[in-house]
């Protein structure tokens, strides 16, 4: 092996080696925020990813570049677990098996929405986080219910308005956090909410009477 690939390799594993050690502080952010610990700081960070604290600072060079990798990382577990619903369904159905999907994913990034509350008025990687986050909630709802949004004529956009405030965090927090549902009461809840903001079946698209 000639000297050029022997620097290669060295290379690629200082990079992997990064790359490990970057994913297992973001992890452990991430982990810390589940167990209830809304602020923890870079010193219980690092102890829990199995560094040191200077490893910590030379992959993020402060706070804001681990809440923006921590946020990539959650949105990477929402999309993994986020599956289409079909369009297609009657439009029953297509509440029931949205809102079900919502809850389990508002419950994935829960954690991390309440501590985020927490920083968000000092962080831009948070707020940008959230925006990203309640742009892709209403873009779903565009798609999903575009002929119910339609159908809602002058109010369309009022409309779309609620739907994106009834299923975002700032809903679900007040109906788990503050009304203390359980999941299964806090989804029905939820379904209860979509449907009283959307028109019944069209005319010929099955039953249903205008909400």
């Amino acid at each position: 092996m000639n000297d050029a690939a022997v620097g290669q390799r060295r290379v690629d594993g200082r990079t992997l080696r990064a790359e490990r050690t970057r994913r297992a502080i973001v992890d452990a952010h991430l982990a810390l925020l589940e167990e209830g610990d809304l602020k923890p700081t870079a010193e219980r960070i690092a102890e829990r990813a199995g560094v040191s604290l200077r490893a910590l600072w030379t992959n993020f060079k402060d706070m804001e570049r681990l809440f923006a990798a921590a946020g990539a990382r959650l949105m990477e577990r929402q999309l993994a677990e986020h599956r289409p619903v079909p369009p297609e369904l009657p439009l029953p159905q297509r509440i029931e098996v949205y809102c079900d999907q919502r809850a389990r994913l508002l419950e994935l990034i829960a954690p991390a929405a309440r501590a985020a509350r927490l920083r968000e008025p000092f962080s831009a990687a948070l707020r940008h986080n959230r925006t990203w986050y309640v742009t892709n909630a209403r873009e779903e709802l565009e798609k999903l219910f575009a002929d119910e949004l339609t159908r809602t004529g002058a109010d369309r956009e009022a409309t779309l308005h609620a739907l994106t405030v009834a299923t975002t965090f700032a809903a679900w927090s007040m109906l788990r956090d503050e009304l203390h549902l359980d999941v299964a009461a806090a989804t029905a809840v939820l379904r209860r909410s979509v449907t009283a903001l959307l028109p019944g079946e069209a005319p010929g698209g099955g039953p249903g009477t205008e909400a």
